[in-house]
């Protein structure tokens, strides 16, 4: 599947452990970061449209939230109502595709569950706050999701049943850290959800 610059491949489940279901992986390759708009239909076993299947994402790249830097990202792919647990592959179609205002870097920007004391703690833990970590050698903007996954059945992939944004677009400076609190919508997903299913806490680029 690809657009000019931009081609994708969807991977259901890569056979890996503690490797994350139903991704989206996008590959620019112009030099400079796209924030595209995506649609998408989902597809069955034998390539044919499942029509009752809608297709949303976790990081936005089907509203523009998600910016693409040189190389590609990726994206997280939700399937819901009749024949959802049928999709094998998706359908891309690049709606918009413009430079975004601020460029992404080839590495991505790591997390960090922190306790109301600042001190580094599991993500599966109650964290109060996020710290976020960028390498490379420029600023970047990104935002945070908070993620629940289901435990589904062996044989089908495991689907974010629940996201929820943790702070707002947030500048992580060249080589440096930023701490973004948990509060409001976050702190009570993270009150409801700690100690017990799969999460994850995961940074993005966007604008």
């Amino acid at each position: 599947m690809t657009s000019a610059a931009l081609s994708f491949r969807y991977v259901g489940d890569s056979g890996m452990d503690e490797t994350m279901n139903q991704q989206l992986l996008i590959d620019n390759g112009l030099p400079n970061s796209l924030a595209p708009v995506l649609s998408f239909k989902a597809l069955d076993e034998t390539h044919h449209v499942l029509p009752d299947v809608k297709v949303s994402t976790v990081f936005g790249s089907d509203r523009g939230n998600l910016v693409v830097p040189y190389g590609g990202s990726y994206d997280i792919l939700r399937f819901s109502g009749p024949g959802k647990h049928d999709v094998t592959d998706v359908r891309v179609t690049v709606q918009r595709k413009t430079e975004a205002r601020n460029p992404a870097g080839s590495h991505d920007v790591t997390t960090q569950a922190l306790d109301s004391h600042g001190r580094a703690i599991e993500k599966f833990e109650r964290f109060s706050a996020v710290r976020l970590i960028n390498e490379d050698n420029f600023p970047v903007f990104v935002r945070i999701a908070y993620i629940l996954w289901d435990q589904p059945p062996k044989g089908v992939t495991q689907q974010a049943v629940e996201v929820t944004p943790i702070g707002g677009l947030t500048s992580v400076p060249a080589h440096g850290t930023a701490v973004v609190k948990v509060s409001g919508k976050a702190a009570a997903a993270v009150a409801r959800n700690s100690y017990g299913p799969a999460v994850s806490i995961k940074a993005y680029n966007s604008q």
